[in-house]
């Protein structure tokens, strides 16, 4: 089997962008890549998008957006992850390379909310999770988190303002991400005093409706080394787990065990120790989510995830996560595969991670029934 090799990224601005369409997104992350790697065409295009179906009554994107790039003739396959939907292609793409299904591959993930309304994307957000047994009452991704909340500070006696700071320094790490949806300092006291989504949550604490598309260029390692003169990114890792898919039957509530098998199986792929990663970019749709994500990657023992944040043992979210840059659903595991080649590259600016070598993505779906972890080095 193949090393393989990160060569060229793009991505779009991620907002509500209601001037580009779902096409028109995918073709402007997906040509800056190309460009970056210096190649035209690719043997395989895998693209990740969540609700385009719902929204946008538009399938089939894999045909439909080869044909937008012109590329007649090229195979391609859409996949639907809900958050992981960009993670689960990138993750699809690179067994096609390693295995010698395909040299160049093409990634995109995108995604289109702002031309619904609130009720429909909140519908929508609903998809991934159970229809008979959860979405029926009622209840909405928003609620889901809170109950999540609340159970943690309760059990583990964790104040709000602790978890609080994992918005505050996402929207830090965003001030210096020209691609980033909110480029707003706020204070722990500005989260609390937000309105309540579903209590205890704030609205400050959770993400909103965003539009983007972020791409990149997979190919062997060795042809990397041969067409570009940047620093070579490697796929060290890949993998993906589930979990029980309702809540309530699995065996504790605040632990996802996704999560858990998918960092395992990565590392054991990257055949390195977690305490050489450099700065992970992490699932954080909502600010307890990063919370437990930290944990059950192995960072932080349970309970003791918002200690880490606060301590800042290393870098989370470089570049401001779903809730400083935005979470363009579909698209979000792909923008954190493109800001991990910026930092292991040096490329990240005024946000750059000091001797960056290794790191780790992380993207959960829904209340973690599905994890997905890629781990990334420039060694």
């Amino acid at each position: 089997m193949r090393r393989v090799a990160v060569v060229g990224v793009g991505c779009t601005k991620v907002g509500e962008l209601w001037d580009k369409s779902l096409k028109d997104l995918a073709v402007e992350s997906a040509t800056k890549a190309l460009d970056d790697a210096g190649v035209e065409r690719v043997d395989f295009v895998y693209v990740g998008n969540a609700y385009s179906q719902i929204l946008q009554s538009q399938g089939n994107l894999g045909s439909f957006i080869v044909d937008s790039l012109g590329f007649n003739g090229t195979p391609s396959i859409s996949i639907e992850a809900a958050d992981s939907s960009g993670s689960l292609a990138f993750h699809e793409a690179y067994k096609a390379v390693k295995l010698g299904w395909a040299n160049y591959v093409l990634v995109v993930g995108v995604e289109k909310m702002s031309d619904s309304t609130p009720e429909e994307v909140a519908k929508a957000l609903m998809a991934c999770e159970d229809q008979d047994y959860v979405a029926f009452t009622g209840i909405t991704q928003a609620g889901l988190h809170a109950l999540v909340l609340r159970l943690y500070m309760e059990r583990f006696r964790i104040k709000h303002e602790d978890v609080a700071m994992f918005t505050v320094k996402a929207h830090k790490n965003a001030l210096n991400n020209p691609y980033a949806q909110f480029k707003n300092p706020l204070s722990v006291e500005d989260v609390l005093k937000s309105p309540i989504l579903a209590d205890p949550l704030r609205l400050l604490e959770y993400t909103t409706i965003a539009d983007g598309s972020a791409a990149l260029i997979l190919c062997p390692l060795e042809e990397a080394k041969k067409i570009t003169d940047k620093p070579v990114v490697e796929v060290l890792g890949s993998a993906s787990a589930t979990d029980k898919f309702y809540l309530p039957e699995r065996i504790d509530s605040l632990t996802f065990n996704a999560t858990v098998e998918a960092a395992k199986k990565a590392f054991q792929e990257a055949k390195i120790s977690i305490d050489k990663v450099d700065f992970i970019e992490t699932h954080d749709n909502s600010t307890i989510m990063g919370v437990i994500s930290i944990e059950d990657l192995g960072f932080a023992e349970k309970g003791r995830g918002t200690t880490f944040i606060v301590e800042e043992k290393i870098p989370i979210n470089t570049m401001g996560g779903s809730k400083g840059r935005g979470h363009p659903i579909g698209a979000t595991g792909v923008y954190q595969l493109v800001e991990t080649v910026w930092q292991l590259r040096g490329e990240a600016g005024k946000n750059q991670v000091k001797d960056a070598k290794i790191g780790l993505t992380h993207t959960l779906t829904g209340i973690g029934n599905l994890a997905a972890v890629n781990i990334l080095g420039c060694l």
